[in-house]
C-alpha cells in the first residue's frame, strides 16, 4: 500500500507545535510507517507547502520538511506526471468539472496524476488528503484520518 501525502496533511506533520490535530496526524504516519505502509512525498505536495512556508518565514517547519524528505518516499514530478496531468486537466473542463480557475497551475490533478502513475500493479495507492472532493474524481482519496493500513 502507498499512502500519498496532499499538502493538508503534510503540513500538519511537519508543524513544530503539536496542536490536537498535528499531534493526532503525526501519530498516524507513525502508526502507517509501523505497519509497512510506503508513505510518499509528492513533489507537488512539497511546492505547494513548500512555497507558503518559504513566504511565511517558517525555517523550523521548512527544515521538519526537509527531514520528513528525507525518510519517506519521494516522489518526483517526471514528464510521464505532466503530461498525464494534462490529460486529466482537459478531461475535467470538457466534463464541465473543472477541479480549479483556467488560469491555475492545478496542483490536484498533478497529485492526481503522481498517484495514477506511481500504481503499476494490483498495489492499492491512496491519497491522504483533507479535502477528497477533487482528488476522488480520479483516484483513490480519503481523509487522512480515515485511512488505516
Amino acid at each position: 500500500m502507498f499512502v500519498l501525502l496532499d499538502t493538508g496533511p503534510l503540513g500538519m506533520v511537519t508543524h513544530p507545535r503539536a496542536s490536537k490535530d498535528n499531534a493526532d496526524c503525526a501519530s498516524w504516519l507513525t502508526g502507517l510507517l509501523r505497519h509497512g505502509v510506503q508513505v510518499v512525498i509528492p513533489e507537488i505536495s512539497d511546492y505547494e507547502l513548500r512555497r507558503e512556508l518559504l513566504r511565511a518565514q517558517k525555517a523550523e517547519s521548512l527544515n521538519r520538511l526537509d527531514q520528513l524528505a528525507r525518510v519517506l518516499l519521494y516522489l518526483p514530478l517526471t514528464t510521464v506526471v505532466m503530461r498525464q496531468a494534462a490529460v486529466l486537466w482537459a478531461q475535467a473542463r470538457n466534463e464541465g468539472k473543472p477541479t480549479a480557475p483556467m488560469e491555475a497551475l492545478d496542483a490536484d490533478v498533478i497529485l492526481a496524476s503522481q498517484a495514477q502513475v506511481l500504481r503499476t500493479g494490483n498495489e492499492r495507492v491512496v491519497v491522504a488528503t483533507t479535502n477528497v472532493g477533487h482528488l476522488e474524481r480520479f483516484v483513490e482519496a480519503r481523509r487522512w484520518f480515515d485511512i488505516t493500513p
